[in-house]
């Protein structure tokens, strides 16, 4: 049996009439006949009794009814919360966000739910790109906003580049930094406190190639934490300098070193290949495309 079946049911129950029930439902007569026919032999009984003109239920006609308008309810109400979801106004969309992507798309995002979609539940994680990459694996995420290069290539990784930024060397306005005379090496950044959140590999051959084996980051980096925002604090507040992209920090006085850094983040969103994406996941999107550049 079909659903269809089901609504032809209904309908000619509430009508009692053929002829009326196939007008409501843009149907033929002989096409509705054909379906209550199909759906009897089916269910190995009659479902109404011709009284003259009219047709009335049976008595297993009416359990039937009783159970299908149940079902096409059902099926009404699923068909509903896909496009509520789809919309953003239900549902469940569960994000883990890597450090940069973090400090730039959290508060914003949440702000955004709050006020547009506040039916919709929001869950966001923090941590590093291991540990979130184990939780969209394990179902517990249904997509990461990462730095792409700090992932390790994956066959049931799913990667979209949704925006690039230009890494820096940023200190607070007032630093000695920035009354530095003539040109600005690497070397000198080291007398202070250098933080950051883990770089990637990539990140780490740049910074060798551009400034020397000392500026790897096992090196100098003083100060690591997951938390980009938390370092930015620090800068703001103290000499230290901070390496980030560029958008985390707009208040803060970027550095120009010679030679250029150079190094640009790709933040992506990375979701499980083959699998369906959350009804919310768009909107997730646009945020990201609207915020995420220089």
């Amino acid at each position: 049996m079909t659903l269809v079946q089901l609504r032809h049911l209904i309908a000619l129950a509430e009508t009692g009439s053929f002829s009326r029930s196939a007008d409501m439902m843009f149907l033929t007569q002989p096409a509705l006949s054909r379906s209550i026919k199909a759906l009897e032999d089916e269910l190995g009984q009659p479902l109404f009794d011709r009284v003259g003109r009219r047709s009335e239920l049976t008595p297993f006609g009416r359990e039937v009814l009783h159970r299908a308008r149940q079902l096409v309810f059902d099926a009404d109400e699923l068909a509903a919360s896909g496009h509520q979801m789809r919309e953003g106004r239900a549902g469940t969309v569960r994000i883990g966000l890597g450090s940069g992507p973090g400090a730039m798309l959290m508060t914003p995002l949440l702000k955004l739910m709050a006020t547009r979609h506040p039916t919709m539940h929001v869950d966001l994680a923090r941590g590093h790109t291991d540990v979130l990459v184990q939780a969209l694996r394990e179902r517990r995420l249904d997509a990461l906003v990462i730095d792409s290069r700090s992932l390790a290539p994956a066959v049931d990784l799913q990667v979209v580049t949704l925006a690039e930024m230009r890494g820096s060397f940023l200190v607070r306005p007032g630093h000695p930094l920035t009354r530095h005379r003539g040109v600005l090496h690497f070397d000198t950044l080291r007398q202070y406190p250098i933080a950051s959140t883990p770089l990637s590999d990539e990140v780490a051959r740049t910074l060798v190639e551009r400034y020397g084996p000392s500026a790897h980051p096992a090196e100098c980096v003083t100060l690591r934490c997951e938390e980009v925002a938390s370092l930015v604090d620090v800068a703001r507040e103290t000499d230290t300098v901070l390496l980030a992209i560029r958008g985390a920090a707009p208040d803060l006085v970027e550095l120009v070193l010679k030679p250029a850094l150079n190094a640009q983040a790709r933040f992506g969103l990375v979701t499980l290949a083959g699998r369906a994406e959350a009804p919310a996941l768009p909107i997730v999107r646009r945020l990201m495309e609207a915020l995420m550049h220089d």
